[in-house]
């Protein structure tokens, strides 16, 4: 199945819905959210999801297929976490969500460790 992105671009996506397992606060959060889901649309779920107050910066990153933790900021970055979690068909895309923001790009959230 061929999908026109926002961005213009084509993705190719092979179910309609992705798994999301979020990991906060020592929780796991799970939701089926529809593969076409906008950047602005995962950062409200998420709040939904984890309950987390629309006032809060958040931070959301997800394990890559290397296991190495990455940022998911913009619309470009969550199609490449789908594109990614489409080809590896893991059991879901784990996101990990920090109610903060690191004080550098490429720096550790506050309370995010190497588990």
């Amino acid at each position: 199945m061929h999908m026109l992105a926002p961005n213009g671009s084509i993705m190719e996506l092979d179910s309609e819905f992705v798994k999301i397992k979020a990991h906060y606060s020592g929780d796991m959060l799970i939701a089926d959210l529809a593969a076409t889901v906008t950047f602005v649309e995962l950062c409200e779920e998420v709040r939904m999801l984890c309950n987390v107050a629309k006032q809060q910066p958040i931070t959301l990153k997800w394990i890559d297929d290397e296991g190495d933790p990455c940022t998911i900021s913009s619309q470009m970055e969550l199609e490449e976490a789908f594109r990614i979690y489409n080809r590896t068909k893991r059991s879901g895309l784990l996101l990990h969500v920090f109610p903060s923001i690191p004080e550098r790009p490429g720096m550790p959230c506050p309370g995010e460790n190497s588990e």
